[in-house]
């Protein structure tokens, strides 16, 4: 076991000596402010000659996880980092994959209950790090967030202890670990990856929050409500917590907050959870209705909660509607055509009849539809506009039933 071990060591050591030697090709002058240098961290994360080989698989894959991770990251931390550094530390992580499961054929994914089935070596080399990762990146994560004082006043770990740079570092590993792992083999991980995730969503960087969230979300979608068990509710709750969040983490918010409550409350429209997070949500809208990312990602996520809402529509008329007249009339058309796909939608599932929207809903979408003959987009919203009047024709009163023979 010893040669096989010393062999692994020394393929990580070859392994990783391109990623070393573009490394220290590339220039990079960290952010004064930051008091983070990612490229010393990345040295001190590839194998050396003092390293054992389960060690330097692990930290090797963290170097990996970081190189890949700045592809989608702008973040000045990552977004230094070349193209073909991040193509090495993709290919080297695979290689060594390859090479650890050449010398170890027996492992499993320590601490999980179920054996592991997957189609590649890269994705079972992340299930077994993941009990040895993620509470490692956790306490990273913890170093510089949010702490109590003795009398009970939030105090600003970052100002004793690690500079925030390190927890957003650790951050985008969290959520590369995760999203490398899909159904069935994530939901045998969640008691890992939820308290992790739970502690980068507490943290006051938006960054982490924003990265914890994406692990999140990927989660959700590769699990069960039963899956989740009690983490289900408190995952909800720090979602309601950070809905007020930045514009830059918004859309992962609301996609993460409908895609919980869908999920573990999918057969229950009277949770208090969908009123809560609809009630979140329209508030912060009210708040900022001109706001044109905030009101695209809600209007591109809230379907699946509209459906799962139902008549329950109804008692959220007097917040939705006013938001929808506004936006209809916005100068983007991705906003107009969102907007009119998701009034149809409440029409279709309300069955409004004697509603006092109806009124002014007739006269805002005859409005629109003479509109947008000057937009490009005029046969996309006009189509829409047209489905949305079929369905309330049956309903409204006669009085407006002449406003609808002029187009219908």
């Amino acid at each position: 076991m010893s040669n096989t071990a010393s062999d692994l060591h020394s393929r990580l050591l070859r392994l990783s000596e391109p990623i070393a030697e573009i490394l220290r090709r590339t220039q990079y002058t960290p952010e004064e402010s930051s008091k983070v240098s990612t490229k010393d961290v990345l040295l001190s994360l590839l194998p050396n000659t003092s390293s054992h080989s389960h060690a330097s698989i692990k930290n090797l894959a963290l170097a990996c996880a970081l190189l890949s991770s700045s592809r989608s990251s702008t973040h000045e931390l990552l977004s230094w980092i070349p193209e073909n550094l991040s193509a090495a530390g993709e290919s080297t992580f695979c290689e060594a994959s390859r090479d650890y499961f050449s010398d170890f054929p027996d492992n499993d994914a320590e601490k999980l209950e179920e054996p592991v089935v997957v189609d590649s070596e890269k994705a079972r080399l992340v299930i077994e790090l993941l009990p040895m990762v993620l509470p490692e990146l956790k306490e990273s994560i913890e170093g510089s967030s949010i702490g109590k004082s003795n009398d009970g006043e939030d105090v600003s770990a970052s100002m004793e202890r690690k500079p925030v740079g390190y927890a957003i570092l650790a951050a985008h590993q969290l959520s590369w670990f995760v999203t490398q792992v899909e159904k069935p083999n994530l939901a045998k991980c969640c008691n890992l990856v939820v308290p992790c995730a739970l502690t980068a969503l507490d943290h006051w960087s938006p960054q982490v929050k924003g990265q914890g969230m994406i692990s999140l979300v990927h989660l959700a979608k590769n699990v069960s409500s039963g899956d989740l068990g009690l983490y289900g509710d408190v995952v909800l709750d720090a979602c309601c917590q950070n809905i007020a969040s930045d514009d830059e983490i918004w859309i992962h918010v609301v996609e993460l907050s409908v895609l919980l409550v869908t999920k573990i409350h999918q057969n229950n429209p009277r949770s208090s959870w969908h009123e809560r997070i609809m009630n979140e949500m329209l508030g912060h809208l009210e708040r900022q209705p001109r706001n044109k990312e905030r009101r695209i990602a809600w209007l591109r996520f809230i379907e699946p909660l509209l459906d799962a809402l139902g008549l329950f529509l109804l008692a959220h008329f007097r917040r939705i509607f006013p938001l929808f007249f506004q936006w209809m009339h916005s100068d983007d058309a991705d906003t107009v055509l969102l907007v009119l796909e998701r009034l149809e939608t409440v029409v279709r599932l309300t069955w409004i009849r004697n509603s006092p929207v109806i009124p002014r809903l007739v006269e805002e979408l005859v409005s629109l539809y003479k509109e947008s003959s000057m937009r490009k987009e005029r046969d996309e919203i006009r189509s829409l506009i047209l489905r949305i009047l079929m369905l309330l024709r049956q309903y409204v009163p006669m009085a407006y039933q002449m406003h609808l023979s002029k187009i219908i």
